[in-house]
């Protein structure tokens, strides 16, 4: 099953370039971040038409999640536990095939200190204990999605230029440590353990053609997934063509339960 990551920067500017990633390369599972719009106005027909069930959890003109699934997703719901006053469309979770997807927007957090970072800090202990409460039931799991944080060094073309930057303060990243800790694995480092890994170039100072990227979209496996982990990768040509997200699809393949 092939299960892939997509902060897409808006669901309407993006929409031709969403609809031929999908196209090409099938993926059972995709998670979008940054949708931008409200339920009501998001384009089903055009995924629909493609054999994809939709969740959407959507907000008007920032964040929003969406799961796309070619298979029946059951137990679907929106919000990340915790805090009943967060108004925020940052999380939504279903199960398919037997997987619980965990579908995340973390909070930039921008500026430090602040509101903002202070949302941030309580926004990734909320999914910390979300993430204990999902090990201890002991069902398959990913949380996957833009976590907006950095999680080494090597996961920032110039950490330097970044220490002011929520994305890279102690804080957040002790807590993308602890969340880690728990035991969940990330796909990517787990196949690839050197070298960068790049999944955003802001569209800005000529990030992309220099390559000045950030390893900042992760798909983080419970203990059982990770067993069933065959491969991993990342979409980088995306960033390259007209009207592109800022960010690339990552993806992984885990093996079906009983497969050899």
């Amino acid at each position: 099953m092939k299960i892939a990551t997509f902060n897409i920067n808006g669901i309407k500017a993006r929409l031709p370039r969403l609809l031929e990633w999908l196209e090409e390369t099938k993926p059972d599972v995709a998670c979008l971040q940054e949708i931008k719009c409200l339920d009501e106005n998001f384009p089903r027909l055009e995924f629909e038409a493609l054999g994809y069930q939709l969740a959407i959890h959507g907000q008007k003109g920032f964040n929003g999640v969406a799961i796309f699934s070619r298979h029946e997703m059951q137990d679907i719901e929106r919000g990340l536990p915790g805090d009943e006053n967060d108004i925020q469309s940052r999380y939504l979770e279903a199960t398919v095939k037997g997987v619980r997807i965990c579908c995340l927007y973390l909070p930039n957090g921008n500026p430090v200190p602040g509101e903002k970072f202070d949302y941030k800090l309580a926004w990734m202990d909320r999914l910390i204990a979300r993430a204990k409460i999902l090990l201890a039931s002991e069902v398959p799991f990913l949380m996957l999605g833009d976590f907006n944080v950095f999680q080494e060094e090597i996961d920032c073309y110039d950490p330097a230029a970044f220490a002011g930057d929520a994305l890279m303060q102690p804080d957040a990243r002790a807590r993308f440590r602890a969340l880690k800790y728990l035991g969940l694995t990330d796909a990517s480092r787990q196949k690839t353990p050197g070298g960068p890994l790049y999944t955003f170039w802001d569209y800005q100072r000529g990030a992309w053609p220099r390559d000045n990227g950030l390893r900042i979209d992760f798909l983080m496996l419970s203990p059982a997934l990770a067993d069933r982990l065959v491969e991993t990768g990342i979409d980088r040509p995306e960033r390259g063509k007209e009207k592109a997200s800022d960010h690339v699809p990552v993806w992984c393949e885990l093996r079906e339960v009983g497969a050899n």
